[in-house]
């Protein structure tokens, strides 16, 4: 095993014991530092995300074991190695990855989801780019291919993910009917890269993608609200286009009748990031692309604000209520 430097026993993070709301955040000082496992690397997180997906976890809308650290992504450096297939990966790397545990000053990670920082990207926006913004890629390339010239639909344009879907979109000539909550949240949208952009009144989405698609409906919506807007996606596609379901803002989306979908030849799909970068040259592929997105394309890496890691309730109230629009990072 390879270290940096003499590690401390013990380290700063957030534990959770039980389901429920921001209160059983606990912020700890006295959490052991992980022991690494063979394929492993131990990070110095330097900054690290939140996701919508966290709260999940926190409310037991996903179950998942306790006591736990919530947290998908880090960016800092590695102190130190394990044994096992580490993917040319050494102490003093500068790093972001993608696993569990994120929310405290050391984390354990598979070497297999952990990726080397260009020189031309700041560990800030690898943070924020690395979980959203392969989300995004990787709906627009695998849960539906769109080609250039189709006209789709973005929910929650604003949001982390939201904003990616623009410029990624963007990017590929494909235009973009964005709903968003407010004027402000609206104009994020449409300077990322959304052509439309209009509030979540089923009528006047309805209206807009009349318009916009010449009554055929959209090639494909990119829903990360659920419950609430999964109705107006269905009226909202085109007859043989995709439904891609990708989050839980609202809550759920209900149970329905499948034969609903035969009406326009509906495809569905709830895909999750992780099952399209499951290898390790999947996530090689699509993360170096992402790199040269951002630096090729200067992709606008949206940073909502900078939270010390101890009040990361207030980030969580913050992403639940609504009032974001950009990525949420914390500070150990």
């Amino acid at each position: 095993m390879a270290s940096s430097t003499s590690l401390p026993k013990t380290m700063k993070g957030i534990l959770i014991e039980k389901t429920g709301g921001t209160e059983v955040l606990q912020y700890k000082t006295d959490i052991p530092v992980p022991e690494l496992k063979e394929g492993e690397v131990l990070v110095r997180n330097d900054i690290i995300g939140v996701n919508y997906i966290d709260t999940y976890f926190r409310t037991g809308l996903y179950p998942s074991p306790m006591p736990m650290i919530l947290g998908r992504e880090a960016a800092g450096h590695i102190v130190s190695t394990g044994p096992g297939a580490l993917h040319d990966l050494a102490v003093s790397d500068r790093v972001v990855w993608m696993a569990t545990g994120a929310y405290a000053e050391y984390t354990a990670v598979p070497a297999s989801k952990t990726i080397k920082i260009p020189a031309k990207i700041s560990n800030e926006v690898a943070c924020a780019a690395i979980l959203q913004g392969l989300t995004a890629t990787t709906l627009v390339e695998e849960a539906h291919h769109v080609e250039k010239g189709d006209v789709v639909l973005v929910h929650a344009a604003a949001g982390g993910v939201g904003l990616w879907l623009c410029q990624v979109l963007h990017a590929k000539h494909v235009r973009v009917i964005g709903t968003a909550s407010t004027d402000a949240k609206r104009a994020e949208a449409k300077r990322a890269g959304a052509s439309v952009v209009c509030g979540y009144d089923k009528e006047e989405v309805l209206e807009v993608v009349k318009r916009e698609t010449d009554g055929h409906g959209v090639r494909a919506v990119f829903d990360g609200v659920g419950k609430t807007t999964w109705e107006l996606s269905l009226e909202a596609v085109a007859r043989k286009g995709s439904v891609i379901s990708f989050g839980n803002a609202s809550g759920a989306v209900e149970p329905f009748t499948i034969s609903r979908l035969s009406a326009k030849n509906v495809k569905i799909a709830r895909p999750t990031l992780f099952n399209y970068i499951y290898t390790r040259e999947e996530f090689e592929t699509y993360a170096n692309e992402l790199f040269g997105m951002i630096i090729e394309d200067n992709f606008d890496v949206k940073v909502h604000e900078t939270y010390p890691l101890a009040d990361v309730a207030r980030a969580h109230n913050d992403i639940e209520g609504r009032k974001t629009s950009g990525k949420l990072l914390l500070k150990p």
